[in-house]
């Protein structure tokens, strides 16, 4: 980012200007607090959105006649949807972090409505695509949003109060995707409580305000004079770099972890649907207490810290449920509830302490473009896992063992954020991102 820009989106010399900056900070905290209320609700609507190919991949197999390389292939496809989320985060730091929310919450319905009437897999795969460029910006957005309007004690905690939105979401279809099996209903039907949240646009468009940060950098000209790509420049890119690269190691194999882990369950195991549920049901409401973990973690170890101890800490339960059970084991479900709940645990913590770094390295006009960069990073990181496992799931005598070996790609990760990313616990986001002396 250039030296102008630096200056035209210097919050804190604006902040020493105002008169009323004191006032100001305790105006940021009543306006977090609202923040939270909204953004939860949508989180958890985009939150159950976004499980739906997860939990949905065996019987839109079945429909489509996919076998494990074809799905393979589809999710490959829809990990385009990046792109779009890119774009959309980048128009937040250019019109509005709550407008681009609010558009999201209109293209999630109606493209889940569209997907769920779709005869061809192209067409399903095309309203996906788009759907999931929404839910990705809405993530990215409410993360900054978060991050702009919650006093620096209460940062890591909002990231963690918007993963648990997120994971509550995805609860719900969890919960409801083997009702659907065991009563022959179409897994279209998933899609049912997507379509529905148009009803959820007027209300939210009434409750959820705008960053003040962002309307403050608005108004001096500096979002409308940044650039996608001033990530890239001299001020930046030594945090961008690491961090891109980190990302896309750390995504492909969150990315293949994520993605198979009900079909695992129910297709390599022979669980049975309900079994399946039972685990992510179960696992992942045990794993909310990673939330707690990486909050606490983030403040107390720092935000740096906390991703290399949970990073690595749960590679041990990708490995058990991927690679596990053993042969004969008398009680396949426990071990692959253990396990799951193990690495689920981990990965949230993880999540929270990465998403409070990444959202404070960088300043105002920039902070949605990176979240932005981020999805896309996230999504060429799926694209090549899943081609991957695509490609040497025969090879290799199933795509659980590939899963287990792209697993591996989190030890890298780890080492480039201990040694590259800054640690911002306890900074101001002036600080943390050096809006103060433009570096």
């Amino acid at each position: 980012m250039s030296e102008t820009l630096i200056q035209q989106d210097n919050l804190a010399t604006s902040l020493a200007a105002d008169n009323n900056a004191a006032s100001l900070r305790g105006e940021l905290t009543d306006h977090g607090d609202i923040v939270v209320r909204a953004l939860f609700v949508i989180l958890c609507y985009q939150g159950y959105a976004f499980a739906f190919l997860g939990v949905g991949a065996p019987f839109i197999a079945q429909s489509f006649h996919f076998d494990q390389s074809s799905i393979a292939r589809m999710y490959a496809w829809i990990s385009l949807n990046s792109v779009g989320a890119l774009i959309l985060s980048r128009m937040a730091d250019r019109m509005g972090r709550r407008r681009i929310v609010m558009l999201s919450l209109l293209l999630t319905p109606l493209c889940s409505f569209a997907a769920a009437i779709s005869s061809s897999a192209g067409l399903f795969i095309l309203f996906e695509i788009i759907a999931y460029a929404g839910i990705g910006a809405t993530f990215g957005s409410s993360f900054v949003m978060l991050a702009e309007a919650l006093p620096i004690e209460k940062r890591s905690a909002g990231q963690g109060w918007a993963n648990l939105a997120i994971s509550t979401g995805g609860g719900g279809c969890v919960i409801l995707a083997p009702l659907l099996a065991h009563y022959g209903i179409s897994w279209r039907w998933l899609l049912a409580a997507p379509a529905a949240g148009i009803m959820l646009l007027p209300m939210m468009s009434r409750m959820l305000p705008e960053s003040v940060r962002w309307e403050q950098a608005a108004a001096r000209g500096a979002s409308a004079g940044s650039h996608f790509y001033d990530i890239f420049s001299p001020a930046y890119r030594w945090r961008a770099v690491p961090l891109i690269i980190a990302t896309m190691l750390g995504e492909a194999s969150a990315a293949a972890v994520a993605t198979w882990i009900y079909y695992h369950a129910i297709s390599v195991v022979k669980l049975s649907p309900a079994q399946g549920s039972a685990i992510l049901l179960v696992g992942g409401t045990i794993s909310t207490s990673g939330l707690v973990l990486g909050v606490r973690m983030s403040e107390r170890v720092g935000r740096v810290n906390s991703v290399a101890i949970l990073g690595l800490s749960g590679i041990i339960g990708v490995l058990a449920f991927y690679w596990g059970p053993p042969t004969n084991f008398a009680w396949p479900m426990l071990w692959l509830l253990v396990a799951h709940t193990w690495f689920a645990t981990t990965g949230r913590g993880t999540v929270v302490a990465a998403n409070s770094a990444v959202t404070e390295l960088f300043p105002t006009a920039l902070r949605g473009t990176i979240m932005g960069w981020l999805t896309l990073c996230v999504a060429i990181a799926a694209i090549a896992a899943q081609v991957t496992i695509a490609v040497l799931a025969k090879p290799l005598g199933g795509l659980s063992n590939v899963v287990g070996w792209i697993s591996l790609l989190s030890i890298p990760c780890v080492i480039i954020w201990w040694l590259f990313i800054d640690e911002t616990r306890g900074l101001s986001l002036e600080e943390a991102s050096r809006e103060t002396n433009g570096r």
